[in-house]
């Protein structure tokens, strides 16, 4: 919530987060299972958050701790509620509700597992529940298949009468279209007074929420309720296919909103984009392209194709194709890939270049500098306009610890060197081509590594015989009248 929202001291929030989601078939808990950047409960608290409510409050059970540490991450001022060994959403809702002493305002039951509803359908919600003075309002949906959700069944005039859950259906109400999203607005007083009355007279032997509006309409109370235009924006998840539905739905609603921002995206299809990332006007995401966590990517920035960013900041003009990244940086107009693999810790300045087959890894590379391909880069800091040859290696490992490897500014390196850290290279000097540098190389120098070469004549006749190499050399030699046994040595 942003310090100029006014908190609305007539609303508390609760969500409830305490089942154990068996339909997942997981070990984690249904509600920190992941979409757009963010757990389903983070979702529901971002919702929450921008109603600004009083309060929120969540209700945990299963994997108590692993929930709340990610309620906390998530939201820090809200207050966790343990549900105890009495089962069932009515209890759930109770035990919130002990936390609100002297609340009479509104409050809203959202459920962990629903993470598409906007924060503009609530506020709808919750001004028709005010408008009407409902002692309850509820939030439905009309679905093609309800199989598995709660029915609102109506009385002859279409008022609300009550909800049924599917294993309590006759016939006749399981064919009922209408369904109860488990969004709820009750007020306080009638709530409280309704919970205590619950019992668990039913199939699953629970204390269900859904009775309470029973027992409301029963005492001739107002209750009401919302059908939301769109269904599948109330839908909760509860298995790993209405997981993957979720995902793509919440994507498409992320790609479209920044494409109307100003962002170009070829193929909304296969572009992945996380809510917790941020692109600017001109930015340019080719197909194949995610955008995860916090990755910021600035104005005229072209991502793609196939590209995984996360947690990255790429900077203006900046072009990545063709890579993988992880918490790493990319400066004005720098070049990124193809086939590039930066890990953590990786910043490339401004103009620079990591190019094909090249692996990054805890590396700054200078303004200008390049590392166009087949190279390994790791605990290194590479100066300005740095040009290292192909096949470069920094051996930053000794087998016990890392060490870093230090270029200066304006040092081209020939292709194929070993930098075997800890080493510098000074300010504008040169290694010839296969050199393995393992002493320090003072500024304007020139390091080479030359040994002679040595051929070996008739090696593979006498020590592969019968091979198709010893073959054809024994051929090209009796065609050169060359003796067998003699070593020349060039130097």
């Amino acid at each position: 919530m942003s310090q100029t929202q006014t908190l609305d001291g007539q609303l508390a929030v609760v969500i409830l987060a305490a089942g154990q989601g068996t339909r997942m078939k997981s070990s984690l808990p249904k509600v920190l299972h992941g979409i757009g950047g963010r757990p389903l409960v983070g979702h529901v608290l971002d919702t929450a958050r921008a109603l600004s409510p009083h309060r929120i409050l969540v209700v945990v059970r299963h994997e108590r701790d692993r929930v709340a540490d990610a309620v906390r991450d998530a939201a820090p001022e809200v207050t966790v509620v343990d549900q105890d060994e009495i089962p069932g959403t009515g209890r759930a809702v109770e035990v919130a509700v002990e936390q609100l002493a002297g609340f009479e305002g509104d409050v809203l039951v959202l459920s962990g597992d629903v993470p598409l509803v906007e924060p503009a359908l609530l506020a709808e919600l919750l001004a028709v529940h005010r408008a009407s003075a409902a002692a309850a309002t509820l939030l439905s949906a009309v679905v093609g298949d309800p199989n598995g959700y709660g029915r609102v069944i109506r009385d002859d005039q279409g008022l609300l009468e009550r909800i049924v859950e599917q294993k309590d259906a006759s016939a006749d109400e399981a064919a009922v279209q209408e369904i109860n999203a488990g969004i709820y607005v009750f007020a306080a007083a009638p709530l409280r007074e309704r919970l205590a009355r619950l019992d668990a007279a039913n199939a699953q032997g629970e204390r269900y929420l859904t009775d309470v509006v029973g027992l409301l309409r029963r005492d001739r109370l107002t209750v009401g309720a919302v059908v939301a235009p769109d269904a599948e924006d109330v839908l909760g998840v509860n298995d790993r296919v209405q997981l993957s539905e979720a995902a793509r739905r919440l994507n498409a609603r992320i790609v479209r909103r920044w494409q109307l921002d100003g962002v170009t995206v070829l193929d909304p299809a296969t572009t992945w984009i996380d809510a917790t990332a941020t692109l600017a006007p001109d930015v340019t995401l080719l197909p194949g392209t995610h955008i995860l966590r916090a990755t910021t990517v600035a104005s005229g920035a072209t991502i793609g194709p196939d590209v995984t960013l996360t947690d990255c900041e790429v900077g203006e003009d900046a072009t990545v194709t063709h890579a993988v990244a992880t918490l790493a940086v990319f400066g004005p107009r720098s070049n990124v890939g193809p086939y590039a693999s930066i890990r953590p810790g990786t910043y490339l300045g401004e103009g620079g270049k990591i190019g094909t087959f090249v692996e990054t890894k805890n590396a700054t590379i200078g303004e200008g500098s390049k590392v166009p391909h087949l190279s390994y880069v790791g605990d290194a800091v590479l100066g300005r306009h740095v040009n290292l040859g192909a096949g470069a290696i920094t051996a930053n490992y000794d087998d016990l610890a890392k060490h870093r490897t230090e270029i200066g500014d304006e040092v081209h390196t020939g292709s194929h060197n070993v930098f075997v850290a800890p080493v510098r290279i000074g300010d504008g000097a040169k290694t010839g081509a296969g050199a393995i540098v393992r002493k320090d190389v003072p500024a304007g120098a020139l390091a080479l590594s030359v040994a002679p070469q040595r051929n070996v004549e008739g090696w593979v006749e006498k020590n592969r015989p019968g091979t198709g190499a010893a073959s054809v050399a024994a051929r090209a030699r009796s065609a050169q009248e060359v003796p067998d046994g003699i070593e020349e040595q060039n130097g």
